[in-house]
């Protein structure tokens, strides 16, 4: 129901409909019912100007007839009795001159919802479909169909339904079309208009109509020509004549008309066509162009939504997981072509930011991302196998399991690198994984004898670190550039930031095996950490070999690896059913987990997982393999000191200078990053 409005507005707007000086200016008088009519869609109640808007309907302004008409239609329910004196000025109306005035008159009165309104509006119905002008028999055929709407219980009109049969024929395409949605309404359940009788209409009737709406379909609009073909597909052709008569007459719609006709069109064909599959064949060849030009856009969209809806029935997530691995990858192999076309500009930005997403994916899929990656580097592009080796360094990272794998991609591509960025990666990987890359000593030796041509500090920091963790693994290869790097470094290089990271280790001269610097034992190794402040390098790292107290004496020996990888069902697994062999509480580290990471893969523990750095509680899982024992690790803040963590160690089988020899190394990685950050 409209809300009641305020009495003094309708008694402001009453006494302007009625005042003459307003009804005499056009412009005035019509700004009133604007304001009518305004306040009526705003819900408050303007019934009560019933009366004043339909005297306000005797006009030539066409705009404000349709205003109080509006007004009229609404408010028709709600005052029955004055709505006959609507009834009579919209019947004077369908005789008025203008057709835009019959037309509009005589949908208005069908408008109307008001009982009994069916014996009023009868008449100027039937004479709207023998209107010359053809908007006024659009809207008498829709009037048809509205009168039985409003009596569905009432005898068919059979005048009603030959006349409505007859303008079939009518030159306007859109009254022919409104008397195909009439017949449908009125005839519901008979013969060819039939929309629930499936049975086949061969009809002397349904032929002539089928015939014509076939041979009118050229002069309809798309709307049109859309109706017109459903109709259609209710029509079975008496025989193979007529059949292909009227695909000759769909051939053009099916391959030039809008998306919604070309759908329509070729549901009719292979509706039609059902006995002879060679045709229906042909048709769907032909309508693939204008079918792909519509889909396309949508397939876009789906193709970002690959996961099923949350309405869909739930899946498994491993089944969700292979499905969305299979499309990365199918899109990721269908686009790898493109990659090294550079030719435009920003291309080669382009191609790196690809090959940056292809490493982000490869940390969940990382072996069939990691073949891709290695196809790429026989491009032998600059761009492309920098960024791919900038891969490369985060993929083994985050993910140890690819690093074999990457160890053998690695050679040949010193060659193709010019930039500082793939050079660091490069040489970082060289540095840290030296001992599985064959190549190695020979690669940083070449950067070093090309030291003096180097521009980039950041480069050479990076060459200094990686020079001394491959000495670490392979002494007798990287003894003689080592010092000769050293010696550079200290009496020839002037940015300080390089010569500060020198300094910190011996001179050249003595250096002949990691032994001889005591600051790569267990008690000198804080001095080596400041040279890289984002991957401090640790001297336990490597085949130094610890003892069940942590030192290196030679004697004793114990090695720990990285070495099989563990995944992280398998720590969970084990994890979960052994019992706790070790407990002790140590400081936290302020440091990144980047760089806690970094320092503990220097000492051979790999840090499985880790919380983000302001997460409470914090957490990280660490394991490392003893010969013949495997060790787990959790690392807890509990309580209210952020600055504490609790270390709870697990061992299968039992092996006490393995577990002593694993707490010593991360005690002194722990010991070493809090010191360095204080």
């Amino acid at each position: 129901m409209p809300y009641l409005g305020s009495e003094e507005t309708v008694k402001e707007l009453k006494r302007a409909l009625s005042n003459p000086n307003v009804q005499s200016d056009r412009l005035r008088y019509r700004n009133v019912i604007l304001r009518v009519i305004r306040f009526m869609t705003q819900g408050l109640d303007m019934s009560l100007l019933y009366m004043e808007m339909v005297k306000a309907s005797a006009t030539v302004d066409i705009v404000q007839k349709k205003l109080v008409y509006l007004y009229m239609c609404t408010y028709a329910g709600l005052e029955p009795d004055l709505a006959l004196l609507a009834i009579n000025t919209l019947r004077k109306d369908c005789a008025d001159p203008s057709p835009m005035v019959r037309g509009l008159a005589l949908r208005s009165m069908c408008n109307l919802r008001m009982p009994g309104i069916t014996e009023y509006i009868q008449q100027p119905v039937l004479s709207g479909l023998r209107d010359k002008a053809s908007y006024v028999r659009r809207v008498a055929v829709l009037g048809c169909a509205k009168m039985q709407s409003l009596q569905p219980d009432a005898e068919i009109d059979g005048a009603v339904v030959n006349e409505l049969y007859g303008m079939l024929r009518d030159p306007d395409p859109v009254v022919m079309v409104n008397c195909l949605r009439a017949l449908e309404e009125i005839l519901k359940g008979e013969g060819v208009w039939s929309s629930t009788n499936p049975s086949p209409t061969t009809s002397s009737t349904g032929r002539r109509v089928s015939v014509l709406l076939s041979d009118r379909l050229s002069d309809l609009d798309s709307w049109g020509q859309s109706e017109t073909l459903t109709f259609l597909l209710r029509y079975r052709p008496g025989d193979e004549a007529e059949l292909f008569d009227i695909l000759n007459l769909l051939d053009g719609p099916l391959q030039t008309g809008p998306a919604g006709v070309t759908a329509a069109t070729l549901r009719l064909f292979l509706q039609l066509a059902a006995a002879h599959p060679a045709v229906q064949a042909d048709a769907l060849a032909r309508a693939r162009p204008p079918a792909g030009r519509v889909l396309q856009p949508l397939a876009g969209a789906e193709l970002r939504r690959p996961l099923p809806r949350p309405a869909a029935p739930a899946q498994p997530a491993g089944a969700l997981q292979r499905a969305l691995q299979a499309l990365l990858l199918r899109i990721l192999g269908a686009r790898l072509p493109e990659v090294p076309q550079a030719g435009h500009p920003g291309g080669a930005e382009l191609a790196q930011a690809a090959i940056f997403a292809v490493g982000r994916i490869g940390r969940m899929y990382s072996e069939s991302c990691l073949a891709i990656l290695t196809r790429l580097l026989g491009l032998k592009q600059e761009h492309i196998t920098s960024a791919v080796v900038q891969t490369f360094r985060d993929l083994v990272w985050l993910c140890p399991q690819v690093t074999a794998s990457v160890c053998q991609a690695i050679p040949g591509c010193e060659d193709c690198i010019q930039d500082s960025e793939g050079k660091q990666a490069l040489i970082w990987l060289l540095g840290v994984h030296g001992d599985q890359i064959s190549i190695a000593p020979y690669v940083l030796e070449e950067y070093i004898d090309g030291l003096k041509t180097e521009l980039s500090p950041l480069v050479k920091t990076e060459l200094l670190t990686a020079t001394v963790r491959l000495f670490l693994s392979r002494p007798a290869e990287a003894q003689d550039m080592l010092g000769r790097l050293l010696h550079y470094c200290i009496e020839d290089e002037r940015d300080v930031c390089v010569r500060d990271s020198a300094d910190v280790l011996p001179p050249a001269e003595p250096v002949s095996s990691p032994e001889s610097w005591p600051m790569l034992t267990t008690g000198g190794r804080s001095q080596l950490l400041p040279q890289s402040a984002a991957e401090p390098v640790l001297g336990a790292a490597g085949p130094e070999e610890m003892t069940a107290d942590g030192t290196a004496d030679g004697t004793g020996e114990l090695c720990l690896t990285l070495e099989p990888t563990l995944s992280p069902e398998d720590f969970e697994k084990h994890w979960l059913r052994l019992e706790m062999a070790h407990s002790e509480g140590l400081a936290r580290p302020a440091s990144p987990p980047e760089t806690l990471q970094a320092a503990l893969q220097l000492v051979k523990i790999q840090a499985l997982a880790f919380s983000r750095p302001d997460a409470s509680p914090w957490k990280a899982y660490l394991y490392a393999h003893s010969p013949g024992s495997l060790i787990l690790a959790e690392l807890l803040q509990t309580g209210s000191d952020p600055d504490a963590v609790q270390l709870t160690v697990k061992q299968e089988p039992e092996d006490q200078l393995g577990l002593r020899a694993f707490v010593s190394c991360l005690q002194s990685v722990l010991r070493t990053l809090t010191s360095d950050a204080s």
